[in-house]
């Protein structure tokens, strides 16, 4: 029979081994170290370096214990109940349009008989829609919760003084797009900062400022976008077509378009030469969500002011759309 093990009256018991672990902040480079001792976040402040994201949970080596291995591993297939319901859910959102049960079946590896519940419960639930019969898409109450998740983005006067500090450090202006999905997926521009420039620069730039959802396909702060978005948005993007009339230096050709995005997803960031308005250059890098993009914050500046070594400018704008990140995240605090 096992006994525990006696512990001498009044001997002091040895603290637990901690492991200390990076923290995901996004797709590349270093974490931030934190204690779980330290709930405090850190702090956005002038100067102050926003740590890069890192691939995987990564833990540090401690003299106590050994350290776990560090490969990524995907994570087992769940078979519960609720996994199998989530699994469904996520499932009709990663469609292109509407779905039956088979295509659901086949994508999930569920038994139809099983999805088939699931989608019932979903249309009584608002969460799916049945379009006709056996046939349904993503429903209303999956926009109220992505609105809700939305809401734990920066707060606008956080937002509007984040682009203050890009463009009083960069002399460009600083904009903030999020994507919207009504009519098709496009970047909106939703807050921006000019500086000291003259009304004139506020009517050169009314294509990017106003409120007429603009493609994704055109212009550093869509392509941006589109690198960081899932395959089958992608496909629905690219199906749409070149607008009319696009600036000199838009890439038409598809093949050369899908270089970029994988140019984009492996630098982080995108640079467009007079792409989305003629005489302005732009820099713009994603606002994630994890690996989810929300939007892309963008530097535009007239040609005739764009430094010959952009490394500064392009740093800058990167630390600032990782700040907002890790803000809408909830990984930072302004």
């Amino acid at each position: 029979m096992h006994h525990p093990t006696a512990r001498t009256p009044g001997a002091p018991t040895a603290p637990a081994a901690t492991t200390l672990y990076w923290t995901r902040h996004g797709t590349r480079g270093p974490g931030e170290a934190i204690s779980p001792t330290c709930p405090r976040r850190p702090k956005i402040g002038l100067g102050w370096r926003v740590p890069a994201p890192h691939t995987c949970e990564t833990p540090l080596s401690s003299p106590a214990i050994p350290a776990p291995s560090t490969s990524c591993r995907p994570a087992a297939p769940a078979a519960s109940t609720h996994a199998r319901v989530l699994t469904v859910l996520r499932a009709v959102t990663q469609g292109s349009g509407v779905q039956g049960v088979l295509d659901l079946t086949r994508s999930t590896g569920i038994p139809d008989s099983t999805v088939h519940r699931i989608l019932q419960a979903g249309v009584e639930t608002r969460t799916v829609d049945q379009v006709s019969r056996g046939r349904y898409r993503p429903g209303p109450a999956m926009i109220e919760m992505a609105l809700q998740a939305m809401t734990s983005a920066p707060a606008a006067a956080d937002v509007q003084q984040m682009l203050d500090d890009l463009q009083r450090n960069t002399g460009g202006v600083a904009l903030l797009f999020t994507v919207t999905g009504f009519g098709g997926l496009r970047r909106l521009c939703t807050d921006y900062t000019l500086g000291d420039r003259d009304p004139e620069t506020l009517k050169a730039l009314a294509c990017q400022l106003g409120s007429i959802p603009r493609s994704l396909r055109i212009g550093a702060s869509g392509r941006v976008i589109l690198a960081h978005l899932p395959p089958h948005m992608q496909e629905a993007v690219l199906a749409e077509g070149l607008p009319q009339s696009p600036a000199p230096g838009a890439i038409r050709e598809k093949a050369a378009l899908l270089a970029s995005l994988a140019d984009i997803r492996r630098r982080g960031y995108a640079i467009g030469r007079q792409e989305a308005l003629l005489g302005w250059d732009g820099i713009a890098a994603p606002v994630l969500w994890g690996s989810t993009v929300m939007g892309s914050l963008a530097l535009a500046m007239p040609v005739k002011e764009v430094p010959g070594d952009l490394r500064g400018v392009i740093q800058r704008t990167c630390d600032a759309a990782r700040a907002m990140s890790l803000i809408a995240g909830g990984q930072m605090t302004a």
